[in-house]
């Protein structure tokens, strides 16, 4: 692993993007917050903390899936794939630093959500690790599948309808804004094939909304090392 390579690239794809870029910042946060809104109009603020807890998850998954289109670009486009091969950079090297990029870019609006969590008393020191290792996770696993999307496709035209739909589909289906309680049992499971329901109910049990479900550590545990196997094998990488 090249950590030097990942810090440069994961800094420049991801703060510099924000200073060159803020209104992507604001595109990435306008569904989170609409449906935070939603939800609190809707519910009359009975499911608020749901809602809050699920905003860091939405900003990621969705910043991560987005990654699609970056990496059919790179590799379609402007060819840095080929670049990278040339030198000592490894595949893993590349996906870890795109990947870290994304949870750089998301760094504003998980702020945001932890301060509005404080306020609200959602989140507290003691939630802090683990919420974050949740989210390092699923942005791994949200990214190798982005990769899994962009190998898969032969235009990049394509790509960017694609990485809509499952933005959509990934954020509101899973139990991301809403108890998770609310769904029976068997459902939860799944809707699991998202990367996102695990997430989703970790941290509602990290930070008492609901009852624990250990089971989802090993759900999201496997399908990081699993995305990240096929992430390397559709990232059609010559060496």
């Amino acid at each position: 692993m090249n950590p030097k390579f990942i810090l440069y690239f994961a800094w420049y794809y991801g703060f510099y993007v924000i200073l060159r870029g803020a209104s992507y910042l604001l595109a990435s946060l306008s569904l989170p917050l609409a449906l935070l809104f939603m939800v609190t109009i809707f519910t009359h603020g009975t499911l608020i903390a749901f809602a809050i807890a699920g905003g860091p998850i939405a900003i990621v998954a969705a910043n991560s899936i987005n990654g699609a289109g970056d990496a059919a670009f790179f590799r379609i486009q402007i060819r840095i794939q080929d670049l990278f091969v040339a030198t000592s950079i490894t595949s893993q090297d590349y996906m870890f630093a795109l990947s870290m990029s994304y949870l750089v870019f998301s760094l504003p609006g998980i702020v945001l959500y932890a301060i509005l969590g404080a306020y609200f008393k959602v989140f507290s020191l003691s939630s802090l690790l683990p919420i974050v290792g949740v989210l390092v996770l699923l942005t791994l696993t949200i990214s190798n599948l982005s990769f899994i999307i962009a190998g898969l496709l032969k235009h990049i035209r394509n790509v960017w309808g694609i990485t809509a739909i499952l933005s959509i589909i990934m954020t509101v289906l899973p139990p991301t804004f809403y108890p998770y309680t609310f769904l029976p049992q068997g459902v939860i499971y799944i809707l699991s094939v998202s990367p996102v329901t695990p997430a989703a109910v970790l941290i509602q049990g990290i930070v008492g909304l609901e009852p624990m479900q250990f089971s989802m550590i090993f759900i999201l545990f496997t399908e990081t090392i699993l995305f990240t196997l096929l992430g390397r094998k559709f990232i059609r990488w010559r060496e």
